[in-house]
């Protein structure tokens, strides 16, 4: 191996991409091998029957860069897989519980029904707390209004995903909760003070990273309290001096996908890209164009030359994400039938609840 094909693989190893149908094409795989993608997200348009989804997963982790493959998969309106998985209702539903056993389970649950198909990773559970009735896209997605409550269930659920066999991913630091606008579509600000951040956004954040949560997402929100330029997943104040320094995560930091609309209305993608592991990133997700994640790996690279990006910082962050590969259970480890009745139970007495 040559210097500079460990470098791009060091650089590889910092985007988790989307590819575009169920299968690995010779086109695609072609392409991933190029890129050498720390992880693999899927959506819709890959997923299929069980039996189809494990053919997949398998042939992602018989890539050179053995990426984790991750989806969303938090129930309600988050969830990419249909029946015969389970359909769980959103977090809310949890909330209504109030019973930390109950997240456990529903975590455990769905954990299990992903790593049998050889999934790794669930973006979930979400940590945000729901402060805003305008929000237009946490709302049931969050377990409530009540920091208290959604630290509680967030942790419950985190520990049922990693006991069933998933890396779980605590998401939107420091809290989408409080938006009104999306920011698939737009860049939402949140003008709390840091007072009130402190008070609600950042206390299931702070409970999480005391309980172990491995891996943090940022979120596309302008928060001026604490930094008036930048959105959080282009913020040193916000990735390093808050999550880092302050709040003592130690994790891997993931950028939410950098192609939606509240970075890509701002910025070119490769700055973003730049401009977000400046900030203390570890992961890029570039979720739906792989000629857009080649862009952000040149950019990178680029950026190192020219001495924008400290060599180190990117040998820290590949060093983070390697470990975070090392936590998944192995394909064997999980056997889960499909549909599940018991879980197909639980699932119905959340909505009852």
């Amino acid at each position: 191996m040559t210097s500079d094909d460990s470098l791009r693989q060091r650089i590889g190893r910092l985007l988790f991409v989307g590819i575009p149908g169920p299968t690995l094409d010779d086109a695609t795989r072609a392409r991933l091998e190029e890129l050498h993608p720390g992880g693999v997200v899927l959506f819709r348009r890959n997923v299929g029957s069980p039996a189809v989804i494990a053919a997949l997963t398998e042939a992602l982790h018989s890539l050179s860069s053995q990426p984790l493959v991750a989806i969303d998969h938090e129930g309600g309106r988050v969830l990419r897989l249909s029946a015969p998985f389970t359909q769980f209702p959103p977090a809310a539903a949890v909330g209504r519980c109030r019973d930390v056993d109950c997240a456990y389970r529903v975590g455990r649950a769905m954990a299990a029904e992903l790593a049998s198909v050889g999934i790794d990773l669930s973006f979930a559970p979400v940590l945000d707390v729901h402060s805003n009735p305008a929000n237009p896209v946490i709302g049931d997605r969050a377990f409530g209004s009540d920091p208290e409550l959604v630290s509680a269930l967030g942790i419950a659920m985190m520990r049922g995903l990693r006991d069933g066999g998933l890396i779980p991913c605590g998401k939107h630091f420091p809290g989408h909760g409080d938006t009104e606008t999306d920011s698939h579509l737009e860049l939402p600000v949140v003008r709390r003070s840091r007072q009130e951040l402190e008070r609600t956004e950042l206390v299931p954040f702070r409970a999480a990273i005391a309980a172990g949560v491995p891996m943090l997402m940022t979120a596309h929100v302008l928060y001026p309290a604490l930094d008036t330029e930048h959105p959080a997943t282009l913020s040193h104040a916000i990735v390093t001096a808050l999550l880092r320094e302050q709040l003592g995560f130690a994790g891997v930091v993931a950028s939410d996908d950098m192609e939606m609309r509240a970075i890509g209305d701002h910025h070119d993608i490769g700055d973003a890209a730049v401009a977000s592991l400046r900030a203390g990133v570890d992961v890029l997700l570039v979720c739906q164009d792989l000629g857009k994640a080649t862009r952000v790996h040149a950019a990178i690279a680029d950026a190192l030359r020219r001495g924008e990006l400290d060599a180190k910082m990117i040998g820290g962050a590949a060093r983070r994400v390697q470990w975070l590969k090392n936590e998944r259970a192995a394909p064997e480890d999980v056997v889960c039938a499909l549909p599940n009745p018991e879980h197909q139970r639980l699932a119905q007495q959340l909505r009852q609840a």
